[in-house]
Formats: C-alpha cells, structure tokens, sequence
C-alpha cells in the first residue's frame, strides 16, 4: 500500500510538472523533427520534446547514433510515437510531414573559439538540411539553433528563396536561451522569483549583439547602473561562461535544450491557436534598418502573426541598440554571401 501511495503521489507530481512546463488538453496531431538529434543539444531536446503532450509524433535526425537515442527516448510513457533516421537517405523520411522542425545540428563551441570560428561547418550543415527541408516539409515551422544564428537564419532564409518555398513568417532563430539567462541573473540580483520574471531580449545572437531590456523587466526593481551594465554584459558572454567552465569538454547543451524546448512549445501553441503567445526570437524584420532581427514576436497558426515594437529604451539600451547594428549586419551578410556562392 505505501508503494501505491508513493506511486500516485509521483505520477501525480509528473503530471502537475508537465502542465506547468508544456501545455496539455485535447490537441491536433503534431509532428516534430529534430535535426541533429544525437548531440549535446540534441539528446536531451529529444527527452523534452518526448514529455510535451502538443507532440504526437517524435522524428529524431543525425549522421550517426539515432537509433539509440530514439530507442531510449521511445521508451517513455509519453503521448508521441518515437522515430529515429540516420544518414542522407534517411532525411526525407524524417522530414515529411513535420509540422515543425527544429535545428541544433553542427559541432560546438570550444574555448578560445568564436561563434564566427563555427560558421564554416555549421553553414554547410545548415545549407544542405534546410534544402531537404524545403523539398520535403516545405511549409513547416523552422528552428534555428545552430550557430552562429545570426548567419544561419539568412542561410536558410536563402535557401528557402532559392526552392521558390520561403515563407518569412515560419523561419524562427533560437534566442530563447539568452532570454532564459537574463531571467535568471536579473531574478539573482533583483531578488524576486525568478518565475515571475520577464525580460525582453533583442538584437541577434551572439555576443554585443545581446541586447536584453532590464528597463522593461518586470516585476521592475530599482537596480543600480552599474549592476544593470554587468548584467547585461553576463548575459552577453552566457555562452562563453559556460565554454569555460566546461573547460573544454563542452558548451551550452542542456540550457539550451530547455530554452530550445520552451520557444518549440511555444510555437505549437501558435500553431494550435492558443491566443497571445509572445515569445522573443531572430526573424525577418522592418523594426529596424536591419533585415533580420531578434524582438518579441507574436506566434500564432502561420508562425509570426506580428513582430511586437521595441517599447521604450533606456539611454544605455539605445546606445547598445546601435552598438550592436554594425556586427548584426556583418554577420548577416555573411551568411547571405555564404548562401549564395
């Protein structure tokens, strides 16, 4: 009998965690892809897709390892049905169908190595994954997680261009994790729950493009210039935090796993028309001067239903805000150049 309690008691915790963390209810059949699925960022967004109730079938894509990871993961007592693909004659089948696909393909950042130090592999890998996509899931939601993200959202946006299949409403850059991070150093100092905490977070992806909007966080707390600059600054260098604390072995995976998981289910709910979901993400943009560019974003059946205005900024966030335009648009036309040579 106290086994059975203690049985209900954690299926019950379970469950009330999911629907805190994921939506549930009565939803439509969704069909997720992950490309990349048995890396460092892979592995564990599997296991998170796997625990979302919004996902009915669970497409998991690499080069090598697949097979293990999908059976690991298909072993969960979760709503979707588990598929593993491994290798280019795999990647139509893990694609067709896919309502969304979602990107953390390429290798990681290592110390001393730039996100600019990536952009030669990862760039390849994003050019060929996203003509697979606009032949075999053309009109699906795309993910970008692979860095460097400020290149590689106007590589597939290229590309899509190219296949005559681009939709700028359904091309997404992963930046949830630098709003994740803002959230929890801004939480540490203002010292208040950090699930009560929202900070926008615009610009790009990389560095001094970070450009995270402690003016506009709420619940507002009357924080110091200075801690405002070096939390704005920690937030810039997350990544490279990390990096270095791995000493080597690693970067940002299971971090940006989570936010990587959020900002999906996020899109579902859009998908699924769940009413005002606001998310920041990088995606094509009249805001500013700039064609790509990260700000809130309102996500609903076709993907943006409205990229949100910047509000109102602070003197230092305005003086980031131009600060940050010169490397965006480098990194943009980068990718642009790489895509079409």
């Amino acid at each position: 009998m106290f086994r059975s309690i203690l049985v209900r008691s954690s299926a019950s915790a379970k469950q009330s965690l999911l629907r805190r963390t994921f939506s549930s209810g009565s939803v439509p059949e969704r069909k997720v892809a992950i490309l990349g699925a048995a890396g460092g960022i892979g592995q564990p967004l599997a296991l998170l897709m796997k625990l979302n109730p919004l996902v009915s079938s669970l497409s998991l894509y690499d080069i090598a390892n697949t097979p293990g990871v999908a059976a690991d993961v298909g072993h969960i007592n979760t709503r979707s049905q588990v598929v593993g693909y491994m290798g280019d004659d795999d990647l139509a089948k893990a694609l067709e169908g896919a309502d969304l696909v979602i990107i953390p393909a390429g290798v990681p950042r290592k110390p001393g190595m730039t996100r600019d130090d990536l952009f030669n592999i990862n760039a390849g890998i994003v050019k060929n994954l996203c003509s697979a996509i606009a032949k075999y899931c053309p009109h699906a939601l795309v993910n970008m997680i692979s860095n460097p993200v400020n290149s590689t959202v106007p590589i597939a946006a290229e590309i899509f261009k190219k296949a005559g299949m681009y939709d700028e409403k359904k091309l997404f850059g992963v930046t949830t994790l630098d709003v994740v991070r803002a959230k929890t150093f801004y939480a540490g100092k203002a010292n208040v729950p950090v699930a009560e905490v929202n900070v926008p977070v615009i610009g790009g992806h990389a560095g001094v493009t970070i450009l995270p909007l402690f003016s506009q966080a709420t619940p507002q707390a009357n924080l110091s210039g200075d801690v405002l600059t070096a939390l704005t600054k920690r937030t810039q260098d997350g990544g490279t935090e990390v990096v270095e604390a791995k000493a080597g072995k690693g970067s940002a995976t299971l971090s940006m796993a989570y936010a990587g998981a959020l900002f999906a289910d996020a899109c579902l709910k859009g998908l699924n028309g769940v009413p005002d979901v606001v998310e920041c993400s990088y995606v094509q943009s009249t805001i500013t001067e700039l064609p790509f560019f990260a700000s809130k974003v309102r996500l609903g059946k076709n993907g943006v239903e409205e990229v949100l205005d910047l509000g109102p900024l602070s003197d230092f966030e305005k003086e980031g805000l131009e600060a940050l335009k010169p490397e965006l648009k480098s990194s943009i036309e980068k990718g642009v150049k790489f895509a079409n040579q």
